[in-house]
């Protein structure tokens, strides 16, 4: 079969295959942000064993694989009465993973402001949670969005790891129609374009929200 009949037969199967990385990613991301944020909040809080936990986290999901993590929650909990599908399962390991990044990106960001903007919004009357919000948040995220983005970015990627515990994302979807037309090449390379074009669009997205958050200061 030519190789241009072969991906054209298979697009559709590999464009099932990448709606399905697109939602693991985008799930993951919301997890992943929120969980980030929580850990970045702990790691700045005043309460020592908060920034202890933060760090032992950190360190733990920075230091070990994510392949491993995946294993660790599709197939080491069951062991413990714990079983989930391979849907939720690499939902949550994904999330857990990139939250440790994300998390420290967003911690650097915000001990990155002066601290005289501190004592400025509380000479004002702002609590220590307000001047967060209103006064350190808005300014550090300028300065986490690009590193954000590139752990956001690197998340669309990982999503390949999921295909070992049998969720049909986009690598697993190119291996099954490997499996019935002996084809790696061609099929892995269309697989990586796909990575690569989704890869692309996050890419987009973050120049442009850069631009937008920039605008502001340009007044």
């Amino acid at each position: 079969m030519p190789i241009s009949t072969l991906i054209i037969q298979s697009l559709p199967v590999l464009a099932q295959g990448a709606v399905l990385t697109v939602k693991f990613a985008v799930l993951s991301m919301i997890f992943g942000l929120v969980g980030g944020a929580v850990l970045a909040l702990m790691g700045i809080s005043s309460n020592r064993s908060l920034v202890f936990i933060a760090r032992v986290y950190v360190s733990l999901m920075r230091g070990t694989p994510l392949l491993v993590q995946i294993f660790v929650i599709y197939y080491g909990l069951p062991s413990i009465g714990i079983s989930l599908d391979p849907t939720p399962a690499g939902v949550i390991a994904l999330s857990a993973n990139v939250a440790a990044y994300l998390s420290e990106s967003m911690r650097g960001a915000i001990l990155g402001i002066h601290s005289g903007q501190w004592l400025a919004a509380y000479s004002l009357g702002l609590s220590r949670r307000q001047t967060l919000r209103y006064v350190i948040a808005p300014q550090a995220l300028r300065i986490a969005v690009p590193s954000l983005s590139n752990s956001l970015i690197s998340l669309i990627k990982d999503t390949s790891l999921v295909s070992v515990i049998t969720v049909t994302e986009l690598l697993r979807s190119a291996q099954e129609i490997i499996a019935s037309t002996y084809q790696p090449l061609p099929l892995y390379l269309a697989a990586a374009a796909v990575y690569w074009v989704l890869c692309q669009v996050l890419e987009w997205i973050q120049h442009w929200y850069e631009k937008r958050l920039a605008l502001p200061a340009r007044h």
